[in-house]
């Protein structure tokens, strides 16, 4: 946990007014981690590090709204005499995959067998009891935009010096701190980032289950064939049932392949 990085931001996240910040564009000066060019990173209290966690669930950034959503909780928690941890930790919590996507991802881990190998009846029990299991972050862990707009994956992050000056200077020393942890990534360009990070020595390859369909309301068809909801022959044209097929045979012979929890 960077508490420590926490401390440089916190006399200003108690002054922050976020009723005054309605854009990424109205965000204060005061946390820009970085610019260069139409990109722009900025602090947000995402530093907590769960020390057990065996899965790591990896999105590709944070958006405006978990900006403003992580910020609150934590000026609430400060100004509640929280500590710095609590508030951290709070922070991290408010908002992980809530509202729809939450149960598509559910059902997603479950059906590719982390439950059995997490020992748990369900997933579901990562959002709850077992939460000491798991660790939900971003790639690019603090807030990237583009011309005051969310990163979407454009500009590719391997191929941007500041995006990869980014990725090295948070996520990476997050990997480092979780050696036998095992890595979702949700979606291609997560995945693109983590096979940089697996080039580098950074997280083990083994460690690293690619494809599993993004847990998006919009991706409500893929997940609904994926999980055996929806028939071939019901699909349209946009998805390859084939594909999909393959992905989620190897994603549930490599997790039936994950050595016991330590």
């Amino acid at each position: 946990m960077q508490s420590d990085f926490f401390a440089r931001f916190a006399a200003d996240m108690g002054r922050l007014d976020l009723a005054r910040v309605q854009s990424p564009r109205d965000i204060p000066e005061t946390f820009l981690l970085g610019r260069q060019g139409p990109l722009s990173s900025y602090y947000v209290p995402f530093d907590y590090v769960n020390p057990k966690a065996r899965l790591v669930l990896v999105g590709i950034t944070p958006g405006f709204t978990q900006w403003k959503n992580a910020m609150r909780e934590a000026q609430d928690r400060l100004r509640g005499g929280a500590t710095h941890a609590d508030a951290l930790r709070a922070a991290k919590q408010t908002g992980a995959f809530s509202g729809a996507m939450r149960p598509n991802l559910i059902a997603l881990l479950d059906h590719i067998g982390l439950n059995r190998w997490l020992q748990l009846p369900s997933c579901e029990a990562l959002f709850g009891a077992a939460g000491d299991l798991i660790q939900t972050t971003s790639i690019l862990r603090h807030p990237v935009f583009v011309d005051g707009a969310n990163y979407n994956g454009a500009p590719g992050m391997t191929r941007s010096e500041f995006l990869k000056a980014q990725i090295e200077q948070h996520f990476a020393n997050e990997a480092r701190s979780l050696p036998d942890a095992v890595y979702i990534p949700l979606g291609p360009k997560v995945s693109e980032g983590l096979d940089w990070l697996v080039a580098r020595g950074v997280v083990p390859p083994d460690k690293v289950l690619h494809g599993l369909p993004h847990p998006s309301g919009a991706n409500a068809e893929r997940i609904a064939y994926f999980l055996g909801r929806k028939a071939r022959e019901a699909l349209s044209a946009k998805t390859d049932a084939a594909k999909l097929d393959a992905i989620r045979e190897q994603l549930q012979v490599r997790v039936a392949a994950l050595g016991p929890l330590n």
